[in-house]
């Protein structure tokens, strides 16, 4: 599997060859400049603990993975970071560093010859080409760009959640809830949400208490009617600057009723980038401010 272009772990082990190379040069070298790119394990790292560890154990059984190299991940990540901050780096801090990247370079070789071989006996190609799939979520790392796979290409576009297997939910490319759970799940967001289409007709509001009001009466109705006169050519303006491409967001903050409030319009667009309508959330600022100016004290 690491001599098929694009393999998610041909990817890995590609990162690992980086690394370990990475790793020689700083034993030899001793370059500080090189713990920032050496860092960048910690990419690698959450792919590992989100992608392969969870299939393994809950779908093979096969826990000790997620027990024993997760738990090693994390105490190298920690202490890399950890290293980073402090200001005293004499000859006791050296040695620490020594010792944590030797750690790293033993994980280099039990993922090689460990890990890595697990997972080419158990997984099947649709768990690969979903690792695949969502490993394009993830920072390159050590200059590593990942290849097309193209086999997985072919199929990315059938892996959304089939509609007829789910019947009476919503289904999305990111999963599949009820109404009952989605309209729940708006509705606990904090934030108003306004959702106008691309026909300039209000087509949703969340519901709860709200600064701006929002009466039901208004869905189905056009945008430009719920807005005083004096200030319907500013929302004509965002609305137009959303459908031609020349804007996609627009901050507005203010003051409410002696609290800060944000208010953002977002253009809405599809895969394609085509204009589906707007957006507009409005959300309470004021447990922000606090933490702030608590944070100043």
């Amino acid at each position: 599997l690491e001599g098929v272009s694009g393999h998610p772990l041909q990817t890995l082990t590609r990162e690992n060859h980086a690394l370990s190379e990475l790793l020689k040069t700083f034993q030899s070298t001793k370059d500080l400049s090189l713990l920032p790119t050496i860092r960048e394990l910690s990419v690698h790292y959450a792919k590992k603990g989100d992608l392969l560890y969870p299939i393994l154990k809950v779908r093979y059984g096969i826990s000790g993975p997620s027990d024993v190299m997760w738990t090693v991940d994390d105490e190298i990540r920690d202490t890399l970071s950890t290293l980073d901050k402090e200001s005293e780096r004499g000859d006791a801090w050296m040695t620490k560093v020594e010792a944590v990247l030797t750690r790293a370079e033993e994980m280099i070789y039990k993922e090689q010859n460990i890990l890595f071989p697990i997972c080419a006996v158990n997984f099947t190609e649709e768990e690969w080409k979903g690792i695949y799939r969502d490993a394009k979520d993830y920072a390159v790392c050590f200059g590593v760009e990942s290849e097309v796979w193209s086999d997985a290409e072919k199929t990315l576009e059938k892996t959304r959640p089939d509609a007829a297997s789910h019947e009476g939910e919503v289904v999305m490319p990111g999963g599949h809830m009820t109404v009952d759970q989605l309209t729940a799940l708006l509705n606990t967001i904090p934030m108003e949400i306004t959702f106008v289409d691309a026909d300039n007709i209000n087509r949703f509001f969340n519901e709860g208490p709200k600064v701006f009001k929002r009466p039901g009466m208004a869905i189905d109705r056009e945008v430009f009617s719920c807005h005083p006169p004096k200030i319907e050519p500013m929302v004509r303006q965002i609305i137009d600057d959303f459908r031609s491409g020349r804007q996609d967001s627009v901050p507005v903050w203010m003051e409410k009723g002696g609290r800060t409030m944000l208010v953002k319009y977002m253009a809405v667009r599809d895969a394609e980038g085509n204009y589906v309508g707007t957006v507009e959330l409005v959300q309470d600022m004021e447990f922000a401010k606090k933490h702030f100016m608590e944070k100043e004290k």
